[in-house]
């Protein structure tokens, strides 16, 4: 029987930096994958976008004036705490990194000037990443209905929900 392919809805992808020309550079380099690519120039439009938009996946400078990405990140992991993150640095700081990682709880960072190529393919696998715990979620929310949904059923009915086995594990059917 062959695979099933699921087919993932588009996905939105947040790029920031207040360099037009890297917010550029970065679109090239995701251009041949089917997201939804928007840029903001700073961290504080950034927050704006997300008000307004589901976004799944944001790359974002870590060094812009005003709202630095540490700072943005921090408020994302606090308003949207499932988006995807990965941040670009041009600094060898560890300081700096590291309140970015531990911070913002970023999926990845890269140096500047990135290889477009481990970028895409961080931005896919963070976005598959992000498909499945949608998933998950929404297979948890099932099973918990249906767990309550059984724990009612078994007020009215007792019992109904015990399953007897023979020591080869078939199940017994009374009845």
């Amino acid at each position: 029987m062959p695979l099933k392919r699921v087919k993932m809805n588009r996905f939105k992808v947040l790029l920031v930096d207040d360099s037009p020309q890297t917010l550029k550079a970065l679109g090239g380099a995701l251009r041949n994958h089917d997201y939804d690519i928007i840029t903001a120039e700073s961290g504080d439009m950034a927050l704006e976008i997300f008000r307004t938009n589901a976004i799944d996946l944001i790359i974002t400078d870590e060094n812009m004036p005003g709202l630095s990405s540490t700072k943005l990140l921090a408020a994302l992991k606090t308003l949207y705490p499932d988006v995807m993150k990965i941040t670009l640095t041009g600094t060898s700081d560890i300081e700096i990194l590291k309140k970015a990682i531990n911070k913002g709880e970023i999926y990845r960072f890269f140096p500047k000037p990135w290889d477009d190529f481990e970028l895409s393919i961080a931005v896919r696998q963070g976005l598959q990443k992000r498909f499945l715990e949608k998933e998950n979620g929404k297979l948890r929310r099932v099973v918990n209905e249906q767990s309550k949904l059984l724990s009612e059923l078994e007020k009215d009915f007792p019992g109904i929900s015990e399953m007897r086995t023979t020591e080869d594990g078939s199940i017994i059917i009374e009845g």
